[in-house]
Formats: structure tokens, C-alpha cells, sequence
């Protein structure tokens, strides 16, 4: 087993909506990977430029519609030489990891 499997590997979170309900989710992999970060950088959010990832829209995507994490996407504008814009993802519903239920053997 590779390091970066057991790093991120299922893991159990708990999600708090804005409306104030919450829920208990299971990820792994680079889903896991990607919701580490958001809960990691807050209101700051995450671009795929300060935390490159090969599918930051797929994760978030996933995110969103599996697990009903609420993710708002921000469009910046950068500069030349490759002028255009990126997306920048920030987490409005409240992350926390749940170390009180094992997740080892849960399927994400």
C-alpha cells in the first residue's frame, strides 16, 4: 500500500449545511484530497493553481451532488502569458472530521 493511499485513504467528515443541518460523510481518494483542502483554506477557498490537482470541477462536483457539501464557485480573472480565468472553491458549509466513527472499512 502507497503512502498516499493510507493519507488518503476513507475518511469520515461532518458536514454542517448554512441551514444548520448536518450529516456525516464518508470520502476517499482525491475526493478526500480535495475536501482536506477546502476545509483547510476556509473563506480563502481553493484554485487548481495554489493546489494543482488533475479534476478540482470533478472533486467538487462529487462534493456537491454526492455527499451535499455546499461549494461556491468563484471565477478570477489572471493574467498573460496565458490570460483567461480560473475557478476558485470555497467551502460554505461547515467541515469537520468525525474521529469518533472510524471510517476504515466504509465504503466512500
Amino acid at each position: 500500500m502507497s503512502k498516499e493511499r493510507k493519507i488518503w485513504g476513507p475518511a469520515r467528515f461532518r458536514i454542517t449545511r448554512t441551514d444548520g443541518t448536518s450529516h456525516d460523510i464518508v470520502v476517499a481518494g482525491r475526493v478526500h484530497w480535495a475536501l482536506w483542502h477546502l476545509m483547510q483554506e476556509g473563506a480563502k477557498g481553493c484554485t487548481p493553481i495554489d493546489h494543482p490537482g488533475p479534476r478540482w470541477s470533478a472533486y467538487v462536483h462529487t462534493l456537491r451532488h454526492e455527499h451535499r457539501v455546499e461549494i461556491e464557485t468563484i471565477h478570477e480573472k489572471h493574467g498573460a502569458p496565458f490570460e483567461g480565468t480560473h475557478a476558485r472553491y470555497v467551502a460554505r458549509s461547515t467541515i469537520a472530521p468525525s474521529l469518533a466513527i472510524p471510517a476504515h472499512g466504509v465504503a466512500a
